[in-house]
């Protein structure tokens, strides 16, 4: 049976490190399309305080997060245990980007901080056993082979804008 959690402790923060990757969810104000992404390595992802966590907000093919971040704020993250005993954590919640530095490491566009309102644990019971093998490394080798104005490009064309128009990064 789920349950709300008062906030995120010191085993609730140790449990999140040892997932793999996380999922992060938002949507714009107005209608236009739900987004939901895989993200990780988990290594990306921080705990602030025992209601902020923030992650590094990768370059990739879209920018809908940050595009909803802007446009509405709400955003879920989720956590599922793969290769442990099954459970599933959610933080709801409010985000805002931050800038990186230009660019991040690791190819980072800006941080995401989420103000956690709202943590929540669930059984995970349809959550297929899995076993971890590697990080891909495709990301990393593509980062590296780009100058930081190659990336800064890139951003500028691939990530202004979200599918539905809504202004991402400038």
């Amino acid at each position: 049976m789920g349950k709300v959690l008062p906030r995120i402790d010191d085993a609730l923060a140790t449990w999140m490190k040892r997932q793999h990757l996380y999922f992060v969810a938002t949507a714009p104000a107005d209608g236009g399309h739900v987004n939901l992404s895989p993200k990780g390595p988990i290594g990306t992802f921080r705990v602030i305080d025992d209601h902020t966590v923030e992650y590094d907000d990768r370059v990739g093919s879209g920018a809908e997060t940050a595009a909803h971040l802007r446009n509405d704020g709400r955003i879920c993250v989720m956590f599922c245990a793969f290769d442990e005993p099954p459970r599933i954590v959610r933080l709801h919640g409010r985000g805002e980007l931050l800038p990186h530095t230009d660019p991040g490491p690791g190819g980072a566009r800006s941080i995401v901080r989420v103000h956690v309102d709202r943590v929540s644990d669930s059984c995970g019971f349809g959550v297929p056993l899995m076993e971890y093998v590697s990080e891909r490394t495709q990301f990393e080798r593509w980062v590296a082979s780009k100058t930081d104005d190659d990336l800064r490009a890139y951003v500028a064309e691939k990530n202004s804008r979200s599918l539905d128009g809504l202004p991402a990064f400038d």
